[in-house]
């Protein structure tokens, strides 16, 4: 259908000599030929975003005639077939993610129903909703008006039942489900002002309504729905989070626990920044080797055989080497290229938490990522940054309440590494004292070292591209810098560009910055040649 509509102008002819496929495609999604025609033509432009203009090239249209066309491409918007990519502007479009996924799996997209919801169904539905949101694909009245047919369809389910008794206004109704929204779809309890400003119809309610959160007065927080979030005893008035009451009241389906401190953020794949690498060529292997493993096709496979054979399907690996050298970098790069969410543990939150509480908190968390292995096809990565202080050595003979504290916390890792389904990955910049029982659960370990010579004349030339040659040779040659180091200096140098313009003399202007970079006097005072 894509090649015979191909500079067809839609023509009677090709309406004729695809009747057969038109058919099926526009039975099978429950739209018009002349719609499954206009969805071929956008498929052939998909992933990126459409414009009429677009559509009009590639059927060979004038753009008068592909204008009437645009009642069909709403139909094929509220199918879910197409999205526009702003709520604002019907001009431009895509092939939603999900669609393209289900052809590429030989499935018909089928539109999420809304009746006959349970719990947590009516939070994917939401999730939908609010991801549109994001995407300037829906407004918010759109938005409102769809979760307000949500809650009076679903009449069944105790969320629904719960915020209907609320009879809350519909600015408040949109704000409540969107923090219910972000606690059970994002595990994000932590939220910002710049999270609610597309929830609002204009500015002036927007502006009204932050005034009311920041002095607490707001009428979500007089109903004790939502509170300021608690830093360290402090109250902070520009973060908030529900109260632990409406959680039990209108989330205890989904059994969430105390999220006052947070213990691990979760990042999303698509928001890991593109970075380019260099490693010397030995850890440069093992990282494209764990790359292959981690892509998502090789990983189900390799998961199955391990399974079948009786071995452990769990992968733990170790990232182990001095600071700067790309340890967690590469993890990052690593969740990017194939498609994984990355669930940071924050370590020294979990310290601060030990006394008491540290069983049930480190238990919590290992739950939680069961809990996203679980909701989502693609399991995330769990990682355990600058662990050293948990993968130490254990106190033998632990006496005092402190260190048999910290044994037990190693202990239950311990036993979450040996049942673990799915990828955990330490990094850690001190191996002396890594435990043994942790280094036999290691199944990857890759040593990041220093960059030598050769890969630090790489690392200078892509931070700094218009540096000359003998410049990078001479850095690289005389400065043994981590590539942390490295990007340090170069990102000093562009501000002082920005600033004060680009130094006629830029070989004396990094000289100056790599003595900086340097702490100890004696290295500061090394000259390396660019002056006169």
């Amino acid at each position: 259908m894509v090649e015979g509509a191909k500079d067809s102008q839609l023509c009677d002819q090709f309406f004729i000599s695809c009747k057969a496929e038109l058919k099926f495609l526009a039975d099978s999604y429950g739209i018009t030929p002349r719609q499954a025609a206009l969805f071929c033509a956008c498929m052939e432009r998909a992933p990126r975003r459409i414009d009429f203009d677009d559509l009009a090239s590639f059927l060979d249209l004038n753009t008068i005639r592909i204008l009437s066309y645009g009642s069909d491409i709403d139909a094929l918007v509220h199918r879910r077939l197409l999205r526009y990519r702003d709520a604002n502007d019907e001009d431009s479009f895509d092939v939603p993610p999900i669609v393209v996924k289900s052809l590429k799996h030989n499935e018909v997209y089928q539109l999420p129903k809304r009746t006959g919801l349970d719990a947590g169904s009516m939070l994917e539905y939401m999730n939908m909703w609010f991801e549109d949101l994001d995407d300037d694909a829906v407004s918010a009245r759109e938005l409102l008006d769809e979760m307000t047919a949500m809650i009076e369809e679903n009449p069944q389910v105790v969320l629904a039942q719960k915020i209907d008794a609320l009879n809350l206004c519909d600015e408040d109704l949109l704000l409540l489900l969107f923090f219910c929204h972000k606690l059970v779809n994002d595990n994000d309890d932590d939220i910002r002002f710049g999270q609610l400003e597309d929830l609002f119809f204009d500015k002036a309610d927007l502006n009204r309504a932050k005034g009311n959160l920041r002095r607490g007065d707001h009428r979500l927080m007089q109903n004790k729905l939502i509170e300021h979030l608690c830093v360290e005893g402090i109250a902070d008035n520009t973060r908030y989070k529900l109260t632990e009451e409406a959680k039990r009241e209108l989330l205890g389906e989904f059994n969430i626990g105390s999220t006052d401190e947070k213990l691990a953020d979760v990042l999303l794949p698509e928001g890991l920044a593109a970075k380019e690498l260099f490693f010397s060529e030995n850890v440069g292997r093992q990282v494209e080797e764990l790359t292959s493993l981690l892509g998502v096709e090789q990983y189900k496979e390799i998961h199955k055989r391990m399974e079948q054979r009786g071995f452990r399907h769990g992968f733990s690996c170790l990232f182990h080497g001095g600071p700067g050298t790309g340890k967690t970098e590469t993890v990052y790069q690593l969740a990017r290229r194939t498609g994984r969410q990355v669930m940071v543990v924050d370590v020294p939150q979990i310290k601060s938490k030990w006394v008491g509480e540290s069983e049930k908190n480190i238990k919590a968390l290992f739950d939680r990522y069961r809990a996203l292995v679980k909701k989502f096809d693609v399991a995330p990565i769990l990682l355990f940054n600058e662990a050293d202080a948990i993968i130490g050595i254990r106190k033998q003979g632990a006496q005092n309440a402190v260190d048999k504290m910290e044994n037990t916390i190693q202990n239950i890792i311990l036993q979450e590494m040996e049942t673990l389904d799915g990828i955990l990955i330490a990094t850690t910049n001190l191996t002396e004292n890594l435990d043994s029982a942790f280094e036999r659960r290691f199944l990857y370990k890759i040593r990041f070292e220093k960059p030598d010579a050769e890969v630090r004349s790489k690392i200078w030339q892509t931070m700094i591209p218009e540096m000359s040659d003998s410049i990078v040779a001479t850095l690289a040659e005389e400065y043994d810098f981590s590539g942390g180091q490295i990007e340090n200096i170069a990102r000093k140098y562009t501000v002082s560009c920005i600033l004060h313009g680009e130094s006629a003399d830029a070989g004396r202007a990094l000289e100056e910055l790599c003595a900086n970079e340097r702490i100890d006097s004696h290295r500061s005072e090394r000259r390396i040649g660019f002056g006169k």
